[in-house]
Formats: structure tokens, C-alpha cells, sequence
């Protein structure tokens, strides 16, 4: 699945305070910085944390015009999979685009949950987060899956951005780890 279109979409389902948006935030800063047109929006209502949220971003090479929420994403990035009991994660979702999911499940697994005949691409980014970074941060290693998958954005972007938003904030041998992370749920088959 290749970012051809005019205008890639994609939606994030999490829970709040997971850092759905901050996900998104870097993917749009590393498209701004190969040139790309972007959007990256929260979809809120009277929200606590652990309530289910839904993060909306749009890449393309022209100019966004709609300001609407996605309605029919190219991928859908599920943060946390209890979501996949609760919510309709697939909606919009044909078989050609892409369901990348934070689950240590298997793909057919997952798409036999969900009766979904689409393309499905788990990624245990909970397991790679505890791992290399020490604590569970997937909303950053999958990242590197989202980038694999789409081909949105260089997966050099991505870390550059990581990069320059977060080492003054968590240090650079924290940053260093969350970059490997990154790294790694990008090379996970």
C-alpha cells in the first residue's frame, strides 16, 4: 500500500492519553518536512483518560482544501486492541487499504475477530516499547510500521522529526531508544 493518491488518509483509534496525537503530529511534521501538504486533528468529546479517541491526518503533494474528520481512510492505526472489541475500527476500510494494529495476535486472528477481509499488519509495539524504550509507549514504535506499510513519508523523516521535538524533552539517550524502536517495528515482518 502506497501513498499515490492526491490526498492520503488515515485514522488513529486509541485511548486517551496513549498519544495518538502526538503520532500523528510527527508523521505530519516529517510530510511538512519532505515538502508535503498536511492535516492532523483530534476528534474529542467530553474525554478522560482511557476514553476511546479518534486522530485524523491527511498527507498529499497539493493543497487540503476539506476540513471534514476522515470518513474513508487508506489505513486506520489501532493503538490499543481492546478498542477492537468497543469500536468499529474498520469502517471506511476496503480490502486494498491497510489495518495496522498494536497486538501481539496474528494478523488472521485479527481479521477473523473483526470479520474483516482487508489487509491487516499487527505490530506488538507494547512488547518493542518495553523492550528497548522501558516503558509502554506505542503510540511512537508504531511509527515505524505505519511508515513501512504507507510509504508516506521516509522513515529518515520520521526519526529527524522524533528527533527534534522530543530530545530536549526526554534527553538524547531516550530519544536514541524511542528512535530505535521506531526502527525496529519498521524492519518487524
Amino acid at each position: 500500500m502506497k501513498y499515490h493518491k492526491d490526498i492520503f488518509e488515515i485514522i488513529f483509534h486509541a485511548r486517551g492519553g496513549q498519544g495518538a496525537k502526538t503520532a500523528a503530529e510527527i508523521l505530519a511534521q516529517a510530510a511538512v518536512s519532505e515538502g508535503k501538504f498536511v492535516q492532523a486533528f483530534p476528534s474529542f468529546g467530553p474525554e478522560r483518560s482511557g476514553a476511546p479517541t479518534k486522530t485524523y491526518l491527511r498527507v498529499s503533494n497539493k493543497a487540503i482544501r476539506t476540513k471534514e474528520p476522515v470518513i474513508d481512510p487508506d489505513a486506520v492505526i489501532v493503538l490499543d486492541e481492546t478498542l477492537l472489541e468497543s469500536v468499529k475500527v474498520t469502517d471506511g476500510l476496503d480490502k486494498n487499504e491497510a489495518l495496522i494494529v498494536n497486538t501481539k495476535k496474528s494478523a488472521a486472528d485479527v481479521s477473523h475477530k473483526l470479520n474483516f477481509k482487508g489487509k491487516v499488519y499487527p505490530v506488538d509495539a507494547n512488547g518493542i516499547s518495553l523492550e528497548i524504550v522501558g516503558q509502554p509507549r506505542p503510540n511512537t514504535v508504531i511509527l515505524g510500521k505505519i511508515v513501512k506499510i504507507t510509504e508516506m513519508v521516509k522513515l529518515e523523516s520520521v526519526t529527524s522529526e522524533f528527533q527534534k521535538i522530543f530530545e530536549a524533552k526526554i534527553g538524547k539517550e531516550n530519544c536514541e531508544k524511542n528512535i530505535a524502536a521506531i526502527e525496529k517495528a519498521y524492519d518487524a515482518v
